[in-house]
């Protein structure tokens, strides 16, 4: 057993070192590309004589410590280039607008800065009807509504 599985064992390196760097096509985490780097090592291992034994030793140890020491560093570096900008419901908070037709108990529309036209309600607490022309900010979105109060309302 011992002589089959060092003289087939390179074999075996390869394919998982093939495995894992397809899985990692798939699931880029860096988690299987740490796993084929420590799998290449042990095939290097293997390739330069080392018993099947000691290239499961090495194989596992370099994947620990490429695991804990390259991988968490490498993933900041990575998401440290996101964009910063705002999108979806989260550009439109905080957006100010102008009301179309009159928000009350049933709802109304605003025109946003942006240019959108939305169906509003106003904030819980408002109290208040808002006429046409005034100026309302977006302080939540609810489905396809946005949730709006008047302007003066958050001044200081």
């Amino acid at each position: 057993m011992d002589a089959f599985a060092a003289e087939f064992a390179w074999i075996v390196w390869l394919v998982l070192i093939l495995v894992f760097v397809t899985i990692e096509m798939v699931t880029l985490d860096l988690t299987f590309l740490m796993m084929a780097a420590g799998s290449l090592g042990a095939l290097l291992s293997g390739l330069l004589g080392a018993p099947w034994w000691l290239q499961l030793v090495i194989a596992a140890v370099l994947t620990i410590a490429l695991l804990l020491g390259i991988r968490p560093p490498l993933l900041r570096l990575l998401k440290r280039g996101g964009d910063p900008a705002k999108t979806n419901v989260d550009a439109l908070l905080g957006l100010d607008g102008r009301v179309v037709s009159t928000i009350g108990a049933t709802g109304g529309q605003v025109r946003l800065a942006n240019g959108e036209t939305w169906t509003a309600r106003l904030s819980p607490g408002t109290g208040r009807i808002v006429e046409p022309g005034e100026r309302v900010l977006v302080t939540a979105i609810d489905g396809a509504t946005a949730v709006v109060t008047p302007a003066e309302r958050n001044s200081p």
